[in-house]
């Protein structure tokens, strides 16, 4: 197999998503940072509804939001998230490829994208580090052993 074949073929629910926090619309942003510190979480899906069966999905809120959107805005911490949120992020399903996840991330340029199955249910945080650590266990010594400096080569063999 290929790299390409690989990417394809593997499918976003084998893939070590990452976990996050959680908080209903309207929370004020102090809350969400303080529920993210508490999850010790850089991403928060910001939802709709309290059943865990009707809950929607309609923001992320991640360090990139608090970055651009919230430390220079005097009072924001007081306001809900929802004004600083991204609405109605782009997701992916469960059973979507490795592929297509990448090409998402890399057409919308989002570094979080929620995995969520075909009821809504929230799954988890595809990230590039999911990538890297496939990428990694299927082909340790091509991606753990790479030098810091790719035109780094050693002027003589060691222990010479």
């Amino acid at each position: 197999m290929n790299l390409q074949t690989d990417l394809k073929s593997e499918h976003v629910s084998h893939l070590v998503v990452s976990g996050f926090a959680q908080v209903p619309a309207g929370t004020p942003v102090r809350d969400t940072l303080a529920r993210m510190r508490a999850d010790r979480r850089v991403v928060c899906l910001v939802v709709d509804g309290e059943e865990p069966a009707a809950v929607q999905l309609v923001g992320i809120f991640t360090e990139r939001d608090v970055m651009r959107k919230v430390v220079d805005v005097p009072g924001m911490l007081d306001r809900p998230v929802d004004e600083a949120m991204t609405l109605d992020p782009i997701t992916i399903g469960p059973d979507a490829s490795a592929a297509d996840a990448l090409r998402l991330m890399d057409e919308h340029h989002v570094r979080n994208l929620p995995v969520v199955d075909g009821t809504g249910k929230l799954l988890g945080i595809m990230t590039h580090q999911a990538i890297i650590q496939f990428l990694a266990d299927r082909y340790p010594v091509e991606v753990l052993n790479r030098p810091i400096d790719p035109e780094q080569f050693p002027r003589k063999a060691e222990g010479g």
